[in-house]
């Protein structure tokens, strides 16, 4: 028997790495698959919320202080798109409370499209008492990026909402 060739050996190791990278390929498809295709979905470690109220008095911004206590600061996108910073400052601590209660979450309302926005990023929220004076933020997913840069939003918070808010 003769040994083989330098192209036949180059030849041999070509389709094996081919091999080894479709089957790669093909396996990480398939967790993939199995993961967003399951029936159960992906698992979550958030809470479950009850639906949000989405017909709450609406005010303007600068009557916002007197109903919850707080003022919007910036409604603004972030994250390649992916992501909704929502900042606003208390001023009245007592009122402010409001923005966290299980019957009126935060939401937002992308006014072009009508998407809901209310899922806060990794389930934040902010506990504890609120200080007058400091400005706090919440973190809202933004899947399909629907919330964009110039959009106008109307922002629920408490029993509240305000609309035609810029985002910037």
């Amino acid at each position: 028997m003769s040994e083989p060739g330098a192209g036949e050996v180059l030849a041999w190791a070509t389709r094996r790495a081919r091999r080894l990278g479709l089957l790669a390929v093909l396996l990480a498809v398939g967790l993939v698959g199995s993961l967003l295709w399951s029936p159960s979905g992906p698992a979550s470690t958030a809470p479950a919320q009850a639906k949000p109220v989405l017909d709450r008095p609406v005010v303007a911004a600068d009557e916002l202080p007197n109903r919850a206590g707080i003022r919007l600061v910036r409604v603004s996108v972030s994250g390649a798109g992916g992501l909704v910073d929502l900042r606003y400052q208390v001023l009245d601590p007592d009122k402010a409370q409001a923005v966290h209660e299980a019957a009126t979450p935060p939401v937002l309302i992308d006014e072009a499209s009508g998407v809901v926005v209310k899922d806060l990023y990794m389930g934040h929220a902010h506990t504890g008492t609120y200080k007058p004076a400091v400005t706090y933020y919440l973190v809202f997913e933004n899947p399909g990026n629907w919330v964009r840069r110039g959009s106008e939003v109307t922002v629920l918070l408490g029993d509240a909402q305000v609309e035609h808010v810029q985002v910037s």
